[in-house]
């Protein structure tokens, strides 16, 4: 009897180990990750650093590999202008990205919007009455894709959900960005990535 529930519990024991969140940042260095372009990407204090660097120009730091279906969280911390930016199905080719991307911005910026890069531009921009980023303070973004949907959240306040097929047809890394201009530096922490079976 004990052998049989264990094996009609093992299939959920299994699913549960696969969809457990894992560290996408291991505090001590850039392993799983690859720099795209001349910007600074380094670690200290055990955090993940972004800076612009003296090409000013786009940087991004994507991982290793590709994510679907998943729920990602970070927390960021924006200390010099703060325009950035999380990328997910997405393909690099040098600094040209190809994906969407949830915006990281200062205050009044549509922080939580996606963006879709080269293509069509902002598929949605959250209502500016929810925007509550802190400028030289922490915050926290939830980032969830799940077949055609894709769901944000930052400091725990819904932003948007938007339905586009595009999504359910694709996949790629997850990339932070620095965007150009210069004068950015942004600080980042506790990356973990829960992959979903939709």
């Amino acid at each position: 009897m004990k052998k049989l529930l264990l094996f009609l519990l093992l299939p959920g024991f299994i699913f549960a180990q696969k969809s457990k969140a894992v560290p996408l940042f291991n505090g001590r260095n850039l392993d799983g990750w690859v720099v795209y372009g001349t910007e600074k990407w380094y670690v200290e204090d055990g955090l993940l650093v972004c800076e612009s660097g003296p090409d000013k120009g786009y940087g991004y730091l994507g991982t290793e590999k590709s994510y679907k279906d998943f729920e990602l969280t970070l927390e960021f911390f924006p200390v010099d202008n703060g325009n950035s930016g999380v990328f997910f199905h997405s393909s690099i080719d040098g600094t040209k990205v190809s994906g969407w991307q949830a915006e990281v911005a200062p205050p009044g910026h549509f922080s939580g919007g996606i963006y879709e890069s080269y293509k069509r531009g902002w598929l949605i921009k959250p209502d500016k009455s929810l925007d509550n980023v802190k400028m030289n303070a922490w915050n926290t973004m939830k980032v969830k894709v799940l077949g055609d949907v894709v769901t944000t959240w930052v400091n725990g306040v819904q932003m948007i959900t938007l339905k586009d097929p595009v999504f359910a047809e694709s996949d790629g890394k997850i990339a932070l960005q620095i965007h150009d201009g210069g004068g950015i530096k942004v600080k980042w922490r506790d990356l973990k990535i829960k992959t979903l079976k939709n």
